[in-house]
């Protein structure tokens, strides 16, 4: 394993193979705990990666045991309210460079996603979970609640009434009823969860960079918009297409009975 373009990183690791680009949490000796130097280093590995055109596909993992059990708490219990502020300033930044990120990414999660960890992984495109996983978002538990878009993807992922009965008693469930919900898009064999995750990344991969940017922003924006203003943006980011050669490419392809092969322009 390499690190990217030389660089390492202290708390995360982090590589591109066969176009895709990994994100590992690397705090194992803290359950992956969220802390600052993680969401900096996250974030700056996610633009590095978004500008990155030998990256067609992004993949965040924790290890065989954890994903991420949430935010550090030994950092965190001493916070004011300003510190506090501060730290949701970046865990929002973090969030929002994977969500609205350029490239599709996949969460690839084996064993606990708890607060942090779980939020980190709704804010990803496709969720891949072992069938011994353990979600869970139990700020409240502490005194607090979900403060880093949990409250407002669980409902957006599940339903108002789901994220509300999560959010209010801090239990946690399993990989199963996290398949039920619509939290999950599958659930596999721990040990089969990141050659689960590396195969969709290369289907993704293969597809037009361009056209795979648009139609992300497509969806995300479709749970903001009313459904006449998001289907302008759809409108106007499919009509822009036909000014790419990946345009051309694919459906010469098709009409030539051939694979495609995209370049991002």
């Amino acid at each position: 394993m390499e690190s990217y373009k030389g660089k390492e990183y202290k708390s995360i690791l982090a590589w591109v193979e066969d176009g895709i680009g990994y994100v590992q949490l690397n705090r194992p000796k803290t359950l992956n705990a969220i802390n600052e130097t993680l969401l900096n280093e996250s974030y700056e590995i996610m633009n590095l990666y978004s500008e990155d055109p030998d990256v067609r596909c992004i993949v965040i993992c924790g290890h065989e045991n954890v994903f991420a059990a949430g935010a550090d708490l030994r950092a965190v219990a001493s916070y004011d309210p300003f510190k506090a502020r501060h730290f949701l300033d970046l865990v929002h930044r973090t969030i929002f460079a994977i969500e609205d990120n350029s490239k599709p990414t996949i969460a690839a999660v084996n064993g606990l996603a708890l607060g942090g960890g779980l939020e980190l992984m709704m804010a990803c495109d496709i969720h891949i979970v072992a069938d011994n996983a353990t979600f869970g978002l139990p700020e409240i538990n502490l005194g607090i609640f979900p403060g880093g878009g949990g409250t407002q993807r669980m409902p957006r992922h599940t339903s108002i009434c789901i994220a509300k009965q999560y959010v209010f008693t801090g239990d946690f469930f399993d990989a199963e009823t996290a398949y039920r919900i619509g939290l999950v898009n599958m659930v596999v064999p721990a040990a089969e969860v990141m050659d689960t995750a590396k195969k969709m990344a290369r289907r993704i991969g293969r597809k037009g960079p361009l056209a795979l940017r648009a139609a992300k922003q497509a969806v995300n924006n479709s749970m903001n918009l009313d459904i006449k203003s998001g289907s302008r943006f759809e409108q106007l980011a499919w009509s822009m297409l036909f000014a790419s050669e990946d345009q051309k490419e694919g459906m010469n392809a098709f009409l030539e009975s051939r694979k495609a092969e995209f370049k991002g322009c």
